[in-house]
């Protein structure tokens, strides 16, 4: 099979099989696909500034235009050895599908395919053509582990020449981990507002990130997901004029929804109930919060909670693009999964 495990992804793209003609890098952390994406790119040693070796295309764009995909990889290059085809924003679109299927059957001798994807289902279209393959590579891309966000932290302060005191680390951990580019983001805005510091102090992150020690984001997240519209609101409203990032609050959803995403996908492939799933979670829920993990599964479907997700990374990037409207999106993100949820509740 030709895909990589979630942990084994940095291995191979730093050394990639030079035999792969396709690549696959997919998954719910849209930061840190684009992210995995740009290595893999540096590693062709192809000029990004020459369009002749680098085209760069859209998933919608391939859909509409069908075969686009197939002729650009037939095409001799004029002035490389070969070129490589970049292809972003990749869902379900059957026509890029059917271009990577014959590509895999008869492989472009000049190209290199380079696909950037969301959170794509396994055995199903690309993801599955891709993974059967010989010639080809998928490499998946979830939330960062406690570990992963420690390496962020510490590749980020080696640039910076800088360290950073534990109980700070710890601080900011707990903010960190939605989305990788969003994570990179708070820690540069970190290193920047401690410009001229050999060391990293807890203040240095409560000045940037508010009061981290002291809040808790678990009556918000958890009146989304019950579909407590009015309670999540005053709960987000409460954090926001409080001085709270609400990046915060998205970050927190979106590991809360991650979290039910990979209990469900146990359920629907084990035939198990909620309650065996949350009760041998790891790491393991909150013994007062189960009942609502419980609930909150038996109405959520993995298609439901994908869609939630991908509203919550969208939601990152463009707070990340308008930080001063990052309160007005970050509400109208939330507030819609808090929607849905109450629709789920009365079905």
């Amino acid at each position: 099979m030709a895909q990589k495990k979630a942990y084994e992804v940095d291995s191979w793209l730093a050394k990639p099989d030079p035999r792969i003609s396709i690549v696959l890098i997919y998954g719910p952390d849209r930061g840190l696909v684009a992210e995995r994406a740009r290595a893999f790119v540096a590693k062709t040693g192809l000029p990004l500034d020459d369009p002749f070796s680098v085209v760069r295309l859209d998933g919608s764009e391939i859909d509409r235009d069908e075969g686009r995909l197939l002729d650009e990889a037939r095409t001799v290059p004029m002035f490389s050895d070969r070129r490589l085809l970049w292809v972003r924003n990749a869902s379900g679109q059957k026509a890029l599908a059917d271009d990577v299927k014959a590509l895999v059957m008869d492989p472009a001798r000049d190209a290199i395919i380079l696909i950037e994807a969301g959170d794509l289902k396994k055995g199903v279209g690309l993801r599955s053509i891709v993974e059967a393959a010989d010639s080809a590579m998928a490499l998946p891309c979830y939330a960062d582990e406690a570990r992963d966000i420690d390496a962020v932290i510490d590749d980020e302060l080696r640039k910076a020449g800088m360290s950073m005191a534990s109980d700070a680390r710890q601080a900011l951990r707990r903010n960190l981990g939605g989305d990788r580019l969003a994570s990179r983001g708070e820690i540069e805005k970190l290193v920047l507002y401690a410009h001229g510091q050999k060391e990293i102090g807890f203040d240095d992150v409560k000045a940037t990130s508010g009061d981290v020690s002291g809040l808790s984001f678990d009556d918000a997240v958890d009146a989304l997901i019950e579909g407590k519209i009015n309670d999540f609101d005053t709960a987000f409203t409460r954090h926001c004029q409080s001085g709270g990032q609400p990046f915060l609050v998205l970050s927190s959803a979106m590991r809360q929804l991650q979290a039910m995403q990979a209990m469900r996908g146990q359920m629907d492939a084990g035939g198990r109930n909620a309650a065996s799933v949350v009760a041998s979670a790891r790491p393991p829920v909150f013994f007062s919060r189960r009942k609502l993990v419980e609930r909150a599964l038996e109405r959520w479907n993995s298609e439901a909670l994908g869609r939630a997700l991908n509203r919550l990374q969208t939601a990152v990037l463009q707070t990340r693009r308008r930080p001063d409207l990052s309160v007005a999106l970050a509400r109208q993100a939330l507030l819609g999964i808090a929607v849905e949820s109450a629709r789920l509740v009365q079905r």
